[in-house]
């Protein structure tokens, strides 16, 4: 069993995400805990209230909102009654046991998995520490309730990533399916579990799957107003169809969501990045030659895609990788300088800044691989070799006549010195 636990302010996103699988019929609400009504009586006022009235009690703690998964083995088949003994045991371990908590069964994945929508906020009006929960109190629980109830143990974390992947969405086609759901579908899976902590670095992802996340122009009124708007993209990264606001979203990945989840990140990710660069220098120590377009292929079957920044003339300006194991999202510069999208450039081709101008050819190295790629650029090496030997050519030449006017001067001064010691 692998626990997940994340926190927010208040709780109507979380409970507007599983009530809208409900919606959808890939949930069910299976049990509930210290509510006034029963499971089945619940209706959607019920479970809002009760929880936003316990967080009216502590109006100094911002994140009152408490969201958690936990998830199961594929292997394993765990009827309801079961999980809601095993969800019961999980909140009293954690020291959630006396709070209202709502406990919904997703079958949107690969593997059997609850979702618990709860807040830190008790009834006397103090809150629940949240620090360090995950690493003591919650994986006590887990060791706990594996052996308790005979669950298949996720001691690695191997296991433990291959246990929470997200659903296997497909790139969004314009046309295909319903804008909105299938772009909430996209969210669904990338916003709770990849480590991104800017707005380009979450687009990195995105756009793996045919969305962009914009702000639109600096100093729009829809940037003023701090707006966001969610668009489909063509395969040739073009916008398609009609933008949907982030608020017409069933669970809000407003901008103010994003950004507290941009903070979060940013520490959650630390230490992931030395997988990344093991595999950038590996490919150049036991490769002989080196192109981008080999070196994007080579890191995206280690499940590594890196996203190359362009601008309208074609020329890479940025690099951003995106690790599928750890779910962290780096620029260049977060590895370190010999990352960055200049110098792996210049590590493919070490003639790269003789050529600058020909970095159109590179135009396409994120979509299909250009058969001629290779040849173009044997080209454009032989083209900035034959002008490096031009230049040295006349540098040399320069030399030449500069040290035969030398010697010729020489001889000169030597002449008139002879003379002048005949004459005295």
């Amino acid at each position: 069993m692998v626990a997940v636990i994340k926190t927010a302010a208040g709780v109507t996103n979380a409970i507007h995400y599983n009530e809208n699988k409900l919606k959808q019929g890939t949930a069910l609400l299976i049990h509930s805990s210290n509510f006034a009504k029963t499971t089945e009586h619940l209706g959607f006022t019920d479970k809002l209230r009760t929880l936003e009235k316990l967080m009216a009690l502590n109006e100094r703690t911002k994140l009152n909102g408490v969201h958690i998964s936990l998830n199961f083995d594929p292997s394993e088949k765990i009827l309801v009654p079961q999980l809601q003994k095993i969800a019961d045991s999980y909140m009293q371990q954690i020291g959630f046991g006396n709070q209202p908590y709502l406990v919904y069964q997703h079958h949107d994945a690969g593997h059997p998995h609850i979702h618990i929508v709860t807040t830190n906020i008790q009834w006397d009006g103090t809150r629940i520490k949240m620090q360090n929960i995950g690493r003591n109190q919650s994986e006590k629980a887990r060791l706990q309730i594996e052996r308790d109830f005979g669950l298949v143990k996720a001691q690695s974390k191997q296991k433990q990533a291959e246990m929470i992947k997200p659903v296997n969405v497909q790139k969004v086609q314009y046309g295909k399916s319903d804008t909105r759901r299938a772009i909430t579908s996209v969210l669904d899976a990338v916003l709770p579990v990849y480590k991104y902590a800017s707005l380009p670095e979450l687009n990195a992802v995105l756009k793996l799957y045919n969305i962009k996340a914009d702000r639109g122009a600096e100093h729009s009124r829809l940037f003023d107003n701090r707006g966001l708007l969610y668009r489909v993209l063509t395969n040739k990264g073009e916008y398609a169809g009609i933008p949907i606001k982030a608020s017409q979203i069933y669970n809000k990945p407003t901008l103010d969501y994003l950004e507290h989840r941009f903070v979060e990140n940013q520490q959650s990710k630390q230490g992931h990045q030395v997988r990344v660069k093991n595999a950038i220098d590996l490919y150049f120590k036991t490769n002989r030659t080196h192109s981008m377009d080999d070196l994007m292929q080579t890191l995206q079957k280690g499940g590594i895609h890196i996203i190359l920044r362009q601008n309208e003339s074609g020329m890479i300006y940025g690099i951003t990788y995106v690790d599928h194991h750890t779910k962290c999202v780096f620029n260049g510069s977060d590895l370190g300088k010999a990352y960055s999208a200049k110098q792996v450039q210049e590590r493919c081709d070490p003639f790269a800044h003789l050529h600058s101008e020909d970095a159109p050819q590179l135009k396409h190295a994120n979509e299909k691989i250009n058969p001629n790629a290779t040849a173009i650029q044997g080209e454009i090496k032989e083209q900035a070799v034959a002008i490096s030997l031009k230049e040295i050519t006349n540098a040399l030449l320069t030399i030449e006549q500069e040290l035969g006017l030398a010697a010729e001067l020489k001889s000169e001064e030597a002449r008139r010195k002879k003379k002048k010691l005949r004459h005295s």
